[in-house]
């Protein structure tokens, strides 16, 4: 099997289990064992990848889009994850905005003191902090627009 291919089941592995196999079925409407072999790394399931649907709806109940990042920096493509997942559509103000910004910075400080714990941030923690700090940068934006539109 090529890199590439070894690459993308690995990420699609990880889309099905951050869904859920059980989940992961039901919104694709393939079974266990078909779901199974799209990341399987078997000689003989080396040429069988999961449809672009199956991946969309699974990435729309999914925590991070897995596959689509994965299909990107193959081709040296950089994304922006918006994990913004908002339980309401109310306009936010700059109130909402300094408690969103303490919950970031506080997930942001978690993840570090997680990643330093043993005295060595790996590739991994390290993405791990880019995330949350980019996710942090984010809500500053936010909340400079805000300001803004507060100041006219």
């Amino acid at each position: 099997m090529s890199r590439m291919g070894s690459y993308l089941k690995k990420h699609t592995e990880a889309l099905v289990k951050d869904v859920g196999i059980e989940a992961a079925c039901k919104l694709t409407g393939k079974s266990k064992a078909t779901l199974g072999r799209y990341y399987a790394d078997h000689a003989e399931h080396a040429d069988r990848f999961m449809p672009v649907d199956a991946v969309a709806a699974l990435e729309e109940a999914a925590s991070y889009p897995h596959v689509t990042s994965a299909l990107a920096e193959l081709q040296g493509i950089g994304l922006t994850f918006d994990g913004k997942r908002r339980n309401t559509n109310e306009r936010a103000n700059v109130n909402s905005d300094v408690i969103v910004l303490s919950q970031r910075f506080a997930l942001l400080m978690a993840e570090y003191q997680q990643s330093i714990e043993d005295g060595v941030i790996t590739i991994n923690e390290a993405k791990r902090l880019l995330r949350e700090t980019s996710q942090l940068q984010q809500v500053l934006i936010d909340m400079k627009l805000h300001l803004e539109e507060e100041a006219i």
